[in-house]
């Protein structure tokens, strides 16, 4: 089982990498708080692969300790979201819907992937379930920026993106708090 996952993880890890570099380069082209929302994620879901893979041989203690850094870097994440909305309050501008719509949906083919591949993972411990949790939130990131693309195309205003964002920022604070809590809680089991 440890070495389906080690190769499960190394295949997101590659995606996720990947997909940040673009997706980072299309929100900045685009001025887009959601996309950079997304790419965000995706940073920090590579970076949640790489501490899954060095925790999938180890113990239970060591896996509940990772998947609570993997908790703060998910909550960094929405912290991060949370003052490029607060930026973009002061500073209002018009993303370009079409650089959102285009990216949004490889990005959610790139995370469906992901997501289908670590499916039979999804309950091994709770290492696999953090991972599998991270995925879950980019399908919900994806169709949320595609749909906020098509509110920025109709309304012709940035709000769109800036409502977007900052429901994807809660959505990353609630996902952050529920990995700490289990992991907190296999720390107690573990000990």
């Amino acid at each position: 089982m440890r070495e389906q996952q080690r190769g499960t993880l190394q295949i997101v890890l590659g995606i996720n990498a990947a997909m940040f570099l673009v997706i980072v380069a299309a929100a900045l082209y685009g001025q887009s708080s959601a996309l950079l929302s997304d790419s965000l994620d995706n940073l920090g879901d590579a970076l949640t692969y790489g501490l899954s893979l060095y925790a999938v041989s180890r113990e239970p203690l060591v896996k509940a300790k990772v998947a609570l850094f993997k908790g703060g870097l998910i909550f960094l994440a929405a912290c991060a979201v949370a003052a490029q909305v607060a930026f973009k309050l002061l500073e209002p501008t018009v993303p370009l819907f079409e650089v959102m719509g285009t990216f949004s949906l490889l990005g959610l083919a790139a995370n469906s992937l992901c997501l289908f591949l670590l499916w039979r993972h999804r309950r091994d411990d709770v290492n696999m379930s953090s991972v599998w949790e991270c995925s879950r939130n980019d399908i919900a990131s994806n169709l949320s920026v595609f749909v906020a693309a098509g509110a920025v195309w109709f309304t012709g205003s940035g709000w769109p993106d800036l409502v977007v964002a900052s429901c994807l920022a809660l959505l990353l604070m609630r996902s952050a708090l529920g990995v700490i809590a289990a992991a907190k809680a296999e720390m107690r089991a573990a000990s």
